[in-house]
């Protein structure tokens, strides 16, 4: 199997879908690994490590889409799609829920396209969960933001000029981003909160040394794969009134709710910023699907009633070694369940994690929120 890693294009991306150690493993396994001049740069991966690690370098992208399958990071142009070999794989985040045009293109193509946000989050493809190994990465990096933004100390401290106490931090969203922003921002000596509508994860937010906060808003509100449910107006409502009063009392809030394909729902809202104290901030992860609080400019830093709202954008490529380290185990466990025990591209649509991760095959979209997203 010849398998081909072009260099990422996208702007901000740093990241790269194959690193050394991995490639190491595939060449010793009998395939060849076919890598584009430059590939690594981002992640501090120069080429010669992936030729010592056994890679094949070639100058541009044209010289490997005869590759059987081909990994990415972010999903390719419609420009570079019309380059790919008529039933190549094709493997990545493919955005199969926002990015209509790039799903067309990708079936105009003819190629099998598997979208890595697409694995389903069951315990047997835990090994190939992208969207948990690089939300490890973003909520890491968002507790980071925000004691670097607050402007004042994190853990207590006891000195002979007096007792300063330890700043208070509120996490919306106890998913993987939210729980690793819990646990890093309690390695800092904050005393945290966590607030999510998923009463299922109070033991984990409670295990990291978090309060939970519970608001009775009816029931239990967690929706398919692990993903909170969409509230109700009544339901949004009432969320708002008591995260606005928790909100006014912390230092620094960590947004990160998302629903998959859907705007991201707003939680912080203007009337909650203003209740902060000055010199308080938001760090919100969400700023790719809207952001979650009302005044986020997704991918810039703005102050509003005293308080800095921070949106960055695509945190992930921010920790590019580290990051590719984690998705490249991500692909290299999907590749080890679509090659045969002779090391042969076998790909078994019988399974539901393939079945599940395949966007378009044969010419068509077969992944039916892909096909919503293609005909808007």
């Amino acid at each position: 199997m010849r398998i081909g890693l072009p260099k990422e294009t996208a702007a901000g991306e740093f990241r790269v879908a194959l690193v050394p150690d991995v490639v190491a493993k595939l060449t010793k396994a009998g395939h060849e690994v076919v890598v584009e001049a430059g590939a690594g740069a981002g992640a501090m991966l120069p080429d010669s490590s992936f030729t010592e690690a056994g890679a094949k370098i070639v100058a541009g992208r044209a010289d490997l889409l005869d590759s059987d399958v081909i990994v990415s990071v972010a999903p390719p142009s419609t420009e570079q799609v019309a380059g790919f070999k008529r039933d190549s794989v094709i493997i990545g985040f493919l955005q199969p829920l926002t990015n209509g045009e790039g799903v067309n293109a990708l079936a105009s193509a003819g190629v099998t396209a598997f979208a890595m946000e697409s694995v389903p989050r069951i315990s047997r493809a835990q090994s190939m969960d992208a969207l948990s190994s690089q939300s490890n990465v973003a909520g890491y990096r968002a507790a980071l933001i925000g004691a670097q933004e607050l402007g004042r100390f994190y853990p207590m401290l006891m000195t002979a000029a007096g007792t300063i106490r330890p700043a208070t931090v509120l996490v919306l969203g106890a998913g993987v981003a939210g729980l690793q922003a819990i646990a890093t921002a309690r390695r800092l000596g904050a005393v945290v909160q966590a607030f999510d509508v998923r009463a299922a994860v109070k033991e984990q937010v409670e295990s990291l040394g978090a309060k939970f906060l519970e608001f009775d808003l009816g029931g239990d509100l967690e929706g398919e794969g692990g993903y909170a449910k969409e509230l109700t107006d009544e339901q949004r409502t009432r969320q708002q009134e008591l995260l606005t009063e928790a909100i006014g009392k912390v230092d620094v809030v960590i947004t990160t709710a998302l629903v998959p394909g859907r705007p991201a729902p707003k939680l912080v809202m203007a009337a909650a910023v203003e209740a902060m104290k000055p010199g308080s901030v938001v760090v919100d992860l969400a700023g790719e699907a809207g952001g979650n609080c009302e005044l986020t400019k997704p991918g810039e830093t703005i102050i509003e009633h005293g308080v800095k709202i921070v949106s960055p954008l695509n945190l992930p490529a921010t920790m590019a070694e580290h990051a590719s380290q984690l998705y490249a185990k991500n692909i290299e466990s999907l590749l080890g369940l679509m090659t045969s025990e002779e090391g042969n591209l076998t790909l078994d649509f019988e399974d539901e994690i393939i079945s599940g991760a395949c966007i378009t095959k044969g010419g068509e979209i077969v992944n039916d929120g892909a096909k919503a997203a293609a005909s808007r």
